[in-house]
């Protein structure tokens, strides 16, 4: 495996300049704020290879879907993420000539992502045909602190020479998206502004009308002094900059501070989108540049002091579960419930930037350890608000009576991915959302969700898996046909074991909360029936289905089938496959893979972790030990899941070994794919193979339960979770497990299946097990 960044515990370093793989530095140095973010692009210009991408939060284009050929119920549009403005724009010349990376000699070059901080730092001496010398420093960021805001001081110092500097900051609506399905630009220009000193610009989507304002101010200093100069203004089609024009003296530093606003009309009414971003703007050319950095570090640090894990003892490990924390709290942020999280976040295009069931599923989990309960609530509100777009989706496949089906893909609850076997087959996902409700009043306690959001969202699911399945004469059960389980790597199947079980599960804790909402709350009970048109004969064919659903097993094995048919495939284990042959998705035909026995991620093994504690040691571990086997992992959601369930039957070294993938999976480039962006919904998945599978996190009725372990390349780790209002920090190291209760009130808990109360301000110490 390739070593693409220097191993520190707070920073992602690139030493020396990568020109051929910028694409894939690019991902790694990606900034956001939950309302914003960018690709560790560059701000002067560059000829090279690079992915530009700058995103606004929850502005996005329905491109039209490209199919060879349309089947009733195809999606019309496939949402995208949008490219937009580039706002970090500086064009700079040195003595008349431009500067670009792509065609200069580069003496030394280094760009550091400092995540306890949250800036991204690049440095570069640049010498020219006659030997001269220039040393480049840009600092940028994007604030947390307000998050309609971002900053850059861009400086410039001739080493051996007294020359002209030209620095030319500029705002440029003309972008595209590199993954237009017609190579469409998606955006209009509204209007703009130029002025010595400042810019704006005003751009439109050619759909859906989102206004996003750009707005731009900055001050040019001399060793730190400021300086006043008559800029030259530029002003053409969807682009406006400055140009100004400095003697430069050896060894003095020239410094362009740039200061950007970021208004839309998800906020705002269109008419006062540029008086709000000059507001904004003009309020942070007037705190500075360092003072607005150390407004957006000192959130970072309380960040950090609430959801940091601290590993001793291997440098690698530490630097890895950091970056991953590091970019789920840039991409999502909880403030806004009509956001979600994208697969790679404000990383890159990929995926489209839609919500996907990855967001139930991995990402929930750490929002709920890490975060005010409300961050993870609105999760679960956001597809509460999306339920009709649900209903009409199940409707356009023939489903009726408030039948719900979730979209693989969405943006605003409409289905919008257009692979076949994906958008009617994997409906899995619909679990997932329903298995997220139960998760979330697990965790919390705030079981009066129930009866405001999810009980609705649990009936309109229910309703889709009693009509989606079907009574087979032949086997005397329920079946279910036609599907594809989380493993992508078989599509059209009958019977996966996971979407049978995971159904069943669904109309279960549906009645349950039927049960609770009419013993304990039945007013609303009643209002809800009336809402939602229900009728309580409905369960008779529910309790049916769950009873009598036929579930496959390979009972020589003592496992859960994968599917109907899957012991008719070719058994091969990963092993004993010939390197070359790997990632299969790159190397083999669609058909090859789709008639071999290799498995993308967990599947069986999806539904022991959900529902672990329905299966005893012995039948976890050998539905382990045929599956993971056979498992390529070329999911990024795939070595989580291994992790977890192998620390769970104690196989720490396999639990240490998933756990390294899923942590460096981007840094280290697995899957040959980090230039696209980063996977930031698999990020999640390393956290919880820290806090779930190394500190066996659970929650069983109501108490919170450990039963951690250490890996040997670490001396000791430890971790923060939020718990119902209380924060706690564990730290395992070979000798003892220590629990202090750094805020909140006393609190009952479990280690190693024994009970304890921990106080505010006392510690608790358990040996290691």
């Amino acid at each position: 495996m390739k070593n693409y960044v220097n191993i520190d515990e707070w920073k992602i370093i690139e030493e020396g300049f990568h020109a051929e793989e910028n694409e894939v530095y690019e991902s790694f140095m990606s900034l956001g704020n939950g309302n914003m973010g960018m690709r560790g692009n560059f701000e002067e210009d560059f000829s090279g290879n690079t992915l530009k991408g700058t995103y606004i939060a929850g502005v996005y284009y329905p491109d039209k879907t490209r199919v060879g050929w349309w089947k009733n119920g195809y999606p019309e549009y496939f949402a995208k993420v949008l490219n937009a403005v580039n706002f970090i724009g500086i064009r700079v010349s040195i003595n008349g000539e431009n500067l670009d990376l792509a065609k200069v000699k580069i003496n030394q070059f280094s760009r550091i992502l400092n995540m306890r901080d949250g800036y991204l730092l690049r440095t570069f001496t640049i010498e020219d045909g006659e030997g001269r010398e220039t040393k480049v420093e840009a600092k940028r960021f994007l604030s947390i602190a307000n998050k309609e805001i971002g900053a850059i001081s861009y400086s410039v110092t001739p080493q051996n020479y007294h020359g002209v500097i030209e620095l030319s900051p500029y705002l440029d609506g003309d972008i595209k998206n590199k993954d237009s399905n017609y190579d469409e630009k998606f955006w209009d220009e509204i209007s703009k502004n130029v002025s010595a000193y400042a810019g704006d610009l005003t751009m439109k989507t050619k759909k859906l009308d989102f206004y996003v304002t750009s707005a731009m101010k900055y001050e040019i200093l001399v060793d730190g002094n400021k300086v006043d100069l008559t800029p030259e203004l530029t002003e053409k089609e969807k682009f406006v900059g400055n140009k100004v024009v400095l003697e430069a003296s050896k060894g003095h530093t020239v410094t362009l501070n740039k200061y950007i606003s970021i208004t839309s009309n998800r906020y705002y009414n269109n008419e006062e989108l540029v008086s709000k971003a000059y507001e904004a703007v003009n309020a942070a050319y007037e705190a500075g540049f360092e003072a607005l950095l150390k407004a957006h570090a000192e959130k970072w640090h309380h960040h950090w002091n609430e959801s940091d894990i601290v590993i001793e003892g291997d440098v690698k490990a530490q630097q890895s579960i950091r970056f991953n924390i590091f970019q789920l709290n840039q991409t999502y942020t909880g403030e806004d419930e009509r956001l979600n999280i994208g697969p790679k976040g404000f990383t890159g295009e990929k995926y489209g930037g839609s919500t996907y069931w990855d967001t139930e599923a991995y990402c929930i989990p750490f929002y709920l350890s890490t975060a005010e309960e409300v961050i993870s609530k609105n999760l679960l509100i956001y597809r509460h608000k999306q339920l009709d777009k649900a209903i009409e989706n199940a409707e356009k496949l023939g489903f009726t009576n408030g039948a719900a089906l979730y979209p693989m893909v969405t943006m605003n609850g409409e289905e919008c991915h257009n692979e076949w076997e994906i958008t009617f087959e994997e409906i899995h996902r619909n679990g997932a959302i329903a298995h997220a409700i139960y998760n979330y009043v697990n965790y919390t306690g705030d079981i009066a969700h129930l009866g405001q959001y999810g009980f609705e969202v649990l009936v309109g699911i229910s309703r889709f898996w009693a009509q989606r399945v079907n009574f087979s004469e032949a086997k005397g059960k329920y079946v279910m046909l036609g599907v594809t389980g989380p493993n992508e790597y078989d599509n059209n199947v009958n019977n996966n074991w996971y979407t049978n079980t995971i159904a069943c599960w669904t109309m279960e804790y549906t009645l349950e909360v039927m049960d609770y909402l009419k013993n304990n709350e039945p007013k609303r009970y009643e209002e809800l029936v009336k809402i939602l048109n229900f009728n309580e004969e409905e369960t008779v064919k529910w309790k049916d289905i769950i009873e009598n659903m036929y579930f496959p097993v390979e009972e020589k094995l003592g496992i859960f089938l994968q599917q109907d048919g899957y012991m008719d495939k070719e058994q091969i284990l990963v092993k004993d496959l010939d390197s070359k042959h790997l990632p299969l998705n790159q190397k083999w035909s669609w058909d090859r893979i789709l008639r071999s026995c290799f498995i993308k991620q967990a599947d069986v093994l999806q539904g022991i972790y959900f529902f672990e504690d329905r299966y005893d040691f012995d039948t976890i571990k050998r539905n382990f030990d045929f599956y993971e086997p056979r498992t390529v992992h070329e999911s990024s959601l795939s070595p989580c899941v291994h992790s977890i369930l192998a620390a769970k039957i104690g196989m720490q070294e396999k639990a240490y070994e998933m756990y390294l993938r899923t942590a460096r999976l981007d840094l280290d480039n697995y899957n040959n794919d980090t230039e696209d962006g980063l996977h930031i919904t698999s990020m999640a998945g390393t956290w919880m193979s820290i806090v779930h599978g190394f500190g066996g996190m659970r929650v069983r009725q109501g108490v919170l339960c450990f039963n951690p372990f250490i890996p040997d390349a670490w001396s000791k780790f430890s971790f923060k979770i939020m718990f119902r209002k209380n924060l706690l920090k564990v730290t395992v190291d070979k000798s003892n497990v220590v629990i202090e209760l750094e805020n909140g009130s006393e609190l009952a808990l479990k280690i190693h299946e024994k009970e304890y109360t921990v106080k505010p301000g006392s510690t608790i110490v358990v040996e290691t097990m």
